[in-house]
């Protein structure tokens, strides 16, 4: 631990560890219950409301008797479907979206325990089956999200280097005939903040990586790691969906209008640094209201919902990662079925074959057995497919 890190709890301490793995495990049992859910013509919002409601319900059972200590949502179930790519999580006053077959839905939830956060995001083709196999666009965008997600494991370690991650992620999806959607972040994780000062970039544009600071991962540092990816042109934009995911950020201003200081005051004692969903509200109405002021004057960012072109498809995958002395320990994430999907691309560039041929140990076989069978058999089935070099085919449950 470096000298300017010191006092900051990192999981150099055993109890902090403990506290990752139990967020860790807690977003996965929840995860599994959502993709169950994605069946056709299940509601968006019921998935969402869910999502949230069975994260509250496993961070409650935890350190009841320690009143201070938080604990809860650190990121709100959002559900985006198709070419949707991130955020959207609408209210119960919103119009619905019901699932259909076919649809390549993104779940996307997070928890944390006294503020160290467990980050996730799985992709999931309602319909999808050993017997109902994925074919085209969909079935080459959810393959390079799951390569890239299996490279990006394996170089973000003690020593490694962001770049060498934004490179990798490029090359598996011009593989696929796809990108990466430009500009978005992975972010290293800290106590009660989920946007730390490192990160790696996506497909970044000219600019961007001009301005993007390269990093060099250390020992004892925690990560979310984001995998978008695009059958598109890779660029998000905003479209007629309504924001409904925020975060408090370190600003202060003086608000003006009665509904914004309570909106802010519920916005202090409930949710902190975390991000948080109006939904969470009793008065929907009075948090659209009041989130206006705090907005403008950036007591609160939006994560706003972007989407690809019509027609085009996006997948995601997320996944939590401690580094560890003995290894970068993977604690969120389901496994992607490669027995679903079928591509006409191959990985077949040695640079690439040789970091997922590397083989990446992220869990070991401890406390929740079915998270880590999954997560285990997730890294197993990347190595023989690609030594195989069959048609690599990743799938949602």
């Amino acid at each position: 631990m470096s000298d300017k890190e010191e006092g900051e709890k990192t999981i150099a301490q055993d109890i902090v560890v403990t506290k990752y793995k139990m967020a860790g495990e807690m977003v996965n049992r929840v995860l599994q219950k959502l993709i169950e859910m994605c069946k056709p013509d299940e509601s968006v919002i019921k998935i969402c409301e869910t999502g949230d409601n069975l994260i509250l319900e496993e961070t409650n059972k935890v350190f009841k008797k320690e009143k201070d200590l938080k604990k809860g949502i650190a990121f709100p179930t959002c559900v985006s479907v198709n070419n949707c790519i991130c955020h959207f999580s609408p209210l119960r006053n919103d119009p619905d979206v019901k699932l259909k077959d076919g649809d390549m839905v993104k779940l996307d939830l997070g928890a944390h325990i006294d503020g160290f956060i467990a980050v996730v995001a799985h992709t999931v083709i309602v319909g999808a089956s050993k017997e109902n196999k994925i074919k085209g666009r969909k079935a080459d965008v959810l393959l390079a999200a799951h390569y890239a997600a299996e490279a990006a494991l394996r170089l973000v370690k003690a020593e490694g280097e962001n770049y060498a991650v934004t490179n990798a992620i490029q090359k598996i999806a011009e593989t696929y005939n796809c990108k990466p959607i430009s500009g978005m972040l992975s972010h290293q994780l800290k106590q009660f903040r989920i946007d730390g000062e490192k990160s790696i970039i996506q497909n970044p544009t000219e600019a961007q990586r001009k301005e993007h600071e390269k990093c060099e991962f250390e020992l004892h540092e925690v990560y979310a790691i984001d995998v978008l990816i695009s059958t598109g042109e890779g660029k998000g934009r905003e479209l007629e969906a309504k924001v409904t995911v925020y975060k408090k950020t370190d600003d202060i201003y003086q608000l003006k209008m009665r509904a914004s200081r309570t909106f802010f005051s519920e916005v202090e004692k409930k949710f902190g640094t975390m991000a948080f969903t109006l939904r969470s509200f009793e008065d929907e109405k009075k948090a659209r209201m009041g989130v206006v002021e705090c907005v403008t004057h950036k007591l609160v960012e939006p994560f706003n919902v972007l989407y690809e072109r019509e027609g085009e498809f996006v997948a995601q995958i997320k996944f939590t990662v401690l580094l560890m002395p003995s290894k970068s320990h993977r604690i969120t994430g389901l496994p992607v079925n490669l027995d679903m999907l079928e591509s006409e691309f191959k990985i077949t560039d040695p640079s690439i074959t040789s970091i997922l041929n590397q083989g990446s140990k992220s869990n070991k076989k401890k406390k929740d057995k079915p998270a880590s069978k999954d997560q285990a058999a997730s890294g197993d089935s990347t190595n023989e497919s690609v030594s195989r070099k069959e048609n690599a085919e990743p799938s949602a449950k």
